[in-house]
């Protein structure tokens, strides 16, 4: 992470990369149940940056984000129950951390329309989502907009709400998300010059250490291109979790070569995402295994073991979860409680900054 931070939200003075400590707001949209790449790349190194760590945590299940672009209402929701449990499972803390679901704080969504009254469209029409959308459009000789909902073109804004609610310092992003951190400061900005300095300037935070997993197909692994390794798999009691994990990865595609043929590790997907699982001890025998002539069904097999000894202790925890949804639900209704304790003060102090107050006090 980085040395700069930000001052916390204790005063209404909104500063930028001041030596404090760290309030760090991490979220994700449920539109799909988790895999390989996700606890990768976002779950396990955000449990593990504050397990012993003083820092401030918000963890969110970014629900309104996720109806930008899904429409089913059984995915939205059976995804939200998934990934709650998936965070869940694998060791966060609902005690250490504010877990909460998006939709139960309202004060973001009202935060979001005062934040829409400071921010330029331009800056909107500068979003790389936006942009994209528009470039296919174009491409295909149709009108500009055409398929471009508001929800699309201005999800920076109901982001920069998200992270300026609850001010935080520190925002851990892929480096396609720095833009939005970027935008969320040039709208804290407008508005703290506007008004009155409320808003903390969100730093983005972006982990190059942090590995991007190959799929099963040699491209990176990603819900859109159909070929990703599952986390815990879909609920099906007739094909065990375990077994649909094991399975995934029996299908990774590998070139013709035959065992004791020697491999090039350095261009085996296999290798790529054991080195993710395993120690530097580990890595080094894999790669003399692979040099060696390895045959690929016992290099996948033990990439399964490897990945499995890291998941199997959090499999028990998920299904679980997913089997007893009151819990769930209590845990966000908690989290949600811890949430609005900041978000009711912050909103509050918004309002009277841009007008909007009480006109007397009441007996």
């Amino acid at each position: 992470m980085s040395d700069n931070t930000a001052k916390p939200a204790t005063t209404d003075t909104a500063t930028d990369n001041t030596k404090a400590s760290k309030r760090i707001l991490t979220g994700i949209k449920p539109t799909g149940t988790l895999h390989l790449g996700n606890y990768v790349g976002a779950i396990r190194p955000a449990i593990e940056s504050i397990q012993n760590s003083d820092d401030e945590a918000f963890f969110f299940l970014a629900d309104y984000h996720g109806i930008i672009g899904c429409y089913d209402p059984a995915v939205i929701h059976e995804s939200t129950k998934s990934i709650a449990a998936t965070w869940l499972a694998c060791g966060l803390d609902p005690e250490r951390v504010t877990f909460y679901r998006q939709s139960d704080v309202p004060e973001i969504p009202e935060l979001a329309w005062v934040l829409n009254c400071s921010c330029a469209k331009g800056l909107m029409n500068r979003a790389h989502a936006y942009k994209a959308a528009v470039d296919v459009n174009v491409d295909n000789d149709v009108d500009a907009d055409l398929g471009v909902t508001m929800g699309l073109f201005g999800y920076p804004v109901l982001m920069a709400a998200d992270i300026l609610m609850f001010n935080a310092t520190h925002v851990p992003v892929g480096r396609d998300q720095v833009q939005h951190i970027e935008m969320a400061r040039d709208i804290a900005g407008t508005f703290n010059h506007r008004y009155k300095p409320l808003f903390t300037l969100p730093n983005a935070v972006v982990d190059d250490d942090t590995p991007l997993l190959t799929g099963l197909d040699g491209r990176k692994m990603s819900k859109s291109y159909g070929n990703t390794i599952p986390l815990f798999g879909e609920m099906n009691p007739q094909v065990s979790s375990e077994k649909q994990m094991h399975k995934a990865i029996m299908k990774i595609v590998t070139n013709s070569q035959l065992p004791d043929e020697p491999k090039d590790p350095d261009d085996s997907a296999i290798f790529e995402i054991y080195k993710a699982f395993a120690t530097a001890e580990e890595v080094a025998v894999m790669r003399e295994a692979f040099t060696t002539g390895i045959g690929w069904g016992d290099a996948k097999q033990a990439l399964f073991d490897k990945i499995n000894t890291e998941i199997a202790p959090f499999r028990e925890r998920y299904e679980q979860l997913m089997n007893n949804p009151k819990e769930l639900e209590e845990i966000l209704q908690m989290g949600a409680d811890k949430a609005r304790r900041h978000s009711r003060k912050q909103l509050d102090k918004t309002r009277r900054a841009i007008g909007i107050r009480p006109l007397a006090k009441l007996k």
